[in-house]
């Protein structure tokens, strides 16, 4: 069982918060210190019981932590290290939640000491569409999986560490290799995402958008749910991770253009062949993934 005296975690919303909460549930934590750009919402987290406390200057409060949590989305996490690294960071292990790995690595690479083997690029691959710390819920990564990238520098007893730290909080774990993992999350989470947007831009410029949404059936809204997810943090992924969801969207356009083109030349057996092909994929993934 894992020990940790202080956790500090930076950008107490949705992940942060669920994170601070399940810890809590585990009993493993003796303190929780939230740090974050908006006093507010810090208030609130501990209003809520998310953090037992809470610093406007996190530098303070590194050298003292024994894991940092950097859960903020993936543009403010420049600034982030750069504050990190005037800090006395290499007896603590830091830590993300964020959703592409490479710039992590890069950041880590461009502001932190190369002899430092605490950084632990880790992905629970979790989430909700609503954000904030009163979205934050202790359950949200149970029976869910965190992806763990290290980097070239990261010690095993860093990663044993934040390991044991998901574990506690209800998730499985597994390693990756970090451009692999940016890879496949573009095609399985950030292409949806693009997709929900994208279809729910499309109908609220629609010149009968209020007839669209007023008949709009259930299979719209479980289709379109995560386009309600933070606009800031995707439009970062999108920025942080370009390359890979630009091949997976160019993917995609052509599989609905070959869609589009069955439709258009009457071809109804090979649009039942694709139905009939993601219905068997989808129904399959569900199987394997409720084991």
């Amino acid at each position: 069982m894992i020990e940790i005296n202080r956790l500090l975690i930076v950008g107490v919303g949705l992940i942060g918060g669920s994170l601070a909460l399940a810890l809590r549930k585990a009993g493993i934590v003796q303190e929780i210190v939230g740090a974050g750009r908006s006093e507010h919402n810090l208030k609130r987290a501990v209003e809520l019981d998310v953090i037992d406390r809470y610093s406007l200057n996190f530098a303070d409060e590194v050298s003292n932590s024994d894991i940092v949590v950097v859960a903020t989305p993936v543009r403010a996490m420049n600034s982030i290290f750069e504050i990190i690294a005037t800090t006395d960071y290499h007896d603590s292990i830091i830590t993300d939640v964020g959703s592409v790995k490479k710039p992590l690595i890069e950041l880590s690479e461009k502001f932190l000491d190369s002899s430092y083997t605490g950084l632990v690029p880790a992905h629970p691959i979790a989430g909700r569409e609503h954000s904030g710390v009163e979205a934050a819920c202790a359950e949200l990564f149970k029976n869910k999986q965190t992806i763990i990238t290290p980097a070239k520098n990261t010690g095993s007893h860093a990663v044993e560490k934040v390991k044991k730290m998901w574990l506690a909080a209800g998730s499985s774990v597994a390693e990756m290799d970090v451009e692999f993992h940016d890879e496949i999350l573009s095609a399985s989470s950030h292409l949806p995402h693009l997709a929900a947007f994208g279809l729910v831009h499309y109908i609220a410029n629609h010149k009968n958008r209020q007839e669209c949404f007023e008949l709009a059936a259930s299979g719209f809204y479980d289709f379109t749910r995560i386009a309600s997810s933070d606009p800031v943090m995707w439009r970062d992924i999108c920025s942080a991770n370009a390359v890979p969801i630009l091949q997976e969207l160019n993917g995609y356009i052509r599989k609905l253009q070959e869609i589009s083109t069955c439709i258009s030349v009457g071809d109804i057996e090979k649009i039942q062949e694709i139905f009939k092909g993601a219905k068997n994929s989808r129904d399959e993934s569900l199987r394997l993934n409720s084991r």
